[in-house]
């Protein structure tokens, strides 16, 4: 029986966040372990909305901040399932920021969480298959089976010459 399909805007997630002094450093920066925070909560709606199912963050991938966030900012976390393979899902997370006084917005960071569905027992349960609608979306569902190869063998699950679609980055020969 065939698995069925949803479309990434079936699990999109909009969170908005006001940064306040207990979630800021001494530089009245935002601290980076607040965001990612904030990032697993999205992400865990996202897929929990795709799968209809419990969910577990299984992986995250490199986050890397490109400017600071600062106290009074509102921040804007989305997310949304790029793409499912048998129980896990790849879930894409942008982060925006917003100065609203000065009126100055800016893209902060983004960042792929995998997430595997369970049942009542905590065992993995398959997820509805993805179908992507923009070109967007077909982007990042195409590049989803190369990002979750990359995971594999840097968690040492995946024998690179087993990944195909990566064979020229690690220059495996055949």
């Amino acid at each position: 029986m065939p698995r069925k399909k949803k479309t990434p805007s079936e699990s999109f997630v909009s969170m908005t966040e006001l940064v306040l002094p207990n979630d800021t450093n001494t530089l009245n920066n935002l601290m980076g372990g607040r965001l990612m925070h904030w990032m697993d909560i999205v992400s865990a709606i996202a897929a929990q909305k795709h799968a209809n199912r419990i969910v577990v963050t299984a992986s995250v991938d490199n986050i890397s901040f490109r400017q600071p966030i600062l106290l009074g900012n509102v921040v804007t976390l989305k997310a949304r399932v790029t793409r499912a393979f048998s129980s896990s899902m790849e879930v894409r997370i942008d982060v925006d920021a917003e100065d609203i006084p000065s009126n100055k917005k800016f893209s902060s960071n983004s960042a792929y969480f995998t997430f595997v569905a369970v049942d009542q027992n905590g065992q993995p349960i398959d997820v509805p298959e993805v179908e992507p609608q923009t070109d967007e979306e077909k982007v990042l569902y195409e590049g989803a089976l190369r990002r979750r190869q990359l995971r594999l063998i840097l968690a040492g699950r995946m024998n690179p010459a087993d990944a195909h679609e990566l064979k020229s980055i690690f220059d495996i020969k055949r």
